[in-house]
């Protein structure tokens, strides 16, 4: 019985009650059901009765006691207890908890997918990094994060759109085509220009690419510059990320925008809401309105737009293409952009509550030889995902980066995340995996199978050790779900370090695989069983931080 089936059970217990009018409430909707610190106050507890108390008008322990009474009468239940104000505490048949591990078996990567969040369509923007320079390890946090994030979303119903939003249009990328043409004509970066060996390496491949360039008109120069640098930076940030694993279902240009009209469009439609004036001879949108600290220029005074107005048309965008929430995940120097984007989203007719969330996260420092490291090899005055990846591995890497909520500061250890021991969070988890992958092949070599799920006796599985791991493998779903809603993916790295220990912990002290010429007996396959949902776990949960689980280590 999984800790979701135990509260539909819960939940059936309190109808009963409520069916014979011993108690005078609703049956509730949600019935949190937690799993006990101490193991002697049984599997699960839940505080239903103490919910219920008030507006049943009872004291919370005699409501308690009448749904206790009902639980007791529930297959796949062995104990209720009452304890303190009211806690209920559950201690599930032995052969009802041992099913969890065949459940999780025959789920497979399936096990752990839930539907909390079905009927959500929702456009997750993460990176997003302007095409004038390689992905930097800021930029690096946001792609492990969101790409977990979308994994996790995904499997707990929600339907996905990742998208890059790569700002192709404006003075950035005149300044960067301004850096790559002087650095192809050896000339010093202009001011307030793009250095670094990047700016080189690019400049040269332009040159190649048209033959003769640097001896056209200068604007002629420009533009060739403009649009072939871009589409070389944006190939390699593109190829970065797939290397890092991380693949977008949409870039989208915000070049478009301007060809399309969609600026002109979105304009027009904050302007029919009332909310855009004109002042100084400029364009504005009445910000202030929906609690922005000052209004906001959609239109500068010589007709360009502005990237606020980019914006706004791109919200718009999205909003068409119907989706129900736009995620947008930004780095902590952007805090200042929310109470804008919120403005622009009210002011589109929109509930920012509702139809926008703004996530921002803090920045990662690199630390080496207890130092932190500042500058990339390629000589620009930045650290490189790909340096990152060099030095610990993708693996290591994305699982460093989604292992720390979003609102903490990293200082990442490069020599932690690159050795090859316990204390490396990742070692230690997908070496819980390989290990028992290892066991099963032995298992195999034995003639030993699992069998058919029916015929497993789960009742065997009766110690501590065994009873912990089953109930964190139960666990798994509802981390899963919990992880979706709060946006924090970071939950699931800590619980499979929790598990992995857990596993070691039961491998430790009960032997699974027999010995010389003893006989395999139904808790050897019991036990395989187990081993085998604790992989499963081990795998979908590090499938959804998008890193490996090994066979071998």
């Amino acid at each position: 019985m999984t800790p979701e089936q135990l509260r539909d059970v819960v939940r059936t217990a309190v109808a009963g009650v409520v069916g014979r009018g011993e108690l005078a409430v609703d049956v509730p909707d949600d019935v949190v059901v937690d799993r006990p610190k101490n193991p002697e106050h049984g599997d699960y507890a839940t505080n239903v009765a103490m919910r219920l108390a008030k507006p049943a008008g009872r004291p919370p322990r005699e409501v308690a006691e009448l749904v206790a009474a009902e639980l007791r009468l529930q297959p796949g239940i062995d104990r209720v207890d009452v304890a303190g104000p009211g806690f209920l505490n559950v201690t599930l048949a032995k052969a009802a908890l041992g099913r969890l591990a065949v459940q999780a078996v025959t789920a497979g990567a399936g096990y752990g997918r839930t539907q909390v969040l079905a009927g959500q369509r929702l456009d997750l923007e993460f990176v997003s990094a302007n095409p004038t320079g390689p992905v930097t390890i800021g930029s690096t946090r946001w792609a492990a994060v969101g790409d977990a994030l979308g994994r996790l979303l995904t499997a707990s119903g929600a339907e996905v759109t990742r998208e890059y939003y790569f700002n192709d249009a404006g003075a950035q990328i005149d300044r960067f085509a301004a850096s790559l043409q002087a650095a192809a004509a050896g000339r010093p970066t202009p001011e307030d220009g793009y250095a670094g060996e990047y700016v080189q390496d690019i400049g040269a491949q332009v040159v190649a690419l048209e033959p003769g360039l640097l001896d056209r008109p200068d604007h002629e120069q420009l533009a060739v510059f403009r649009a072939r640098g871009v589409e070389l930076m944006f190939a390699e940030i593109k190829g970065s990320l797939a290397d890092f694993g991380v693949r977008f279902d949409v870039y989208f240009s915000e070049r478009t925008l301007h060809e399309s009209g969609a600026l002109d469009k979105a304009v027009g439609r904050l302007r029919e809401g009332g909310h855009v004036y004109e002042a100084d001879g400029a364009v504005w949108l009445r910000t202030t309105t929906f609690g922005d600290d000052k209004d906001r220029v959609l239109v500068k005074g010589d007709g360009e737009t502005t990237y606020f107005a980019a914006d706004c048309a791109y919200y718009l965008d999205k909003r068409e293409r119907g989706f129900d929430k736009v995620l947008i995940m930004l780095g902590a120097d952007h805090s200042g952009y929310v109470g804008r984007y919120k403005a622009l989203v009210a002011a589109m007719g929109d509930d920012p509550d509702v139809h926008l969330e703004i996530l921002l996260g803090q920045l990662v420092n690199l630390v080496k030889d207890g130092e932190i490291v500042r500058m990339s090899k390629r000589k620009g005055n930045f650290v490189l995902l790909a340096d990152l990846v060099e030095a610990v591995g993708a693996d290591a890497a994305r699982y460093a980066l989604a292992r720390a909520s979003v609102d903490q500061q990293i200082d990442l250890d490069l020599d932690l995340w690159s050795r090859q021991s316990s204390d490396n969070p990742v070692f230690y988890v997908q070496y819980a995996h390989a290990r028992i992958a290892s066991l099963l092949r032995g298992a195999a070599d034995l003639g030993l199978a699992l069998g058919e799920p029916d015929d497993v006796d789960v009742a065997a599985l009766a110690t501590q050790r065994e009873s912990d791991l089953i109930r964190a493998v139960a666990e798994f779903p509802q981390v899963v779900s919990t992880a979706a809603e709060l946006r924090a993916p970071h939950r699931v790295a800590r619980y499979l370090e929790e598990l992995a220990g857990t596993y070691h912990r039961f491998y430790d002290s009960c032997r699974v695989l027999p010995r010389g010429d003893e006989e395999a007996t139904s808790l050897t396959t019991a036990r395989l069983w187990l081993c085998a949902a604790t992989a499963t776990v081990l795998r979908n949960g590090l499938d959804v931080l998008g890193v490996h689980a090994p066979e071998r280590m």
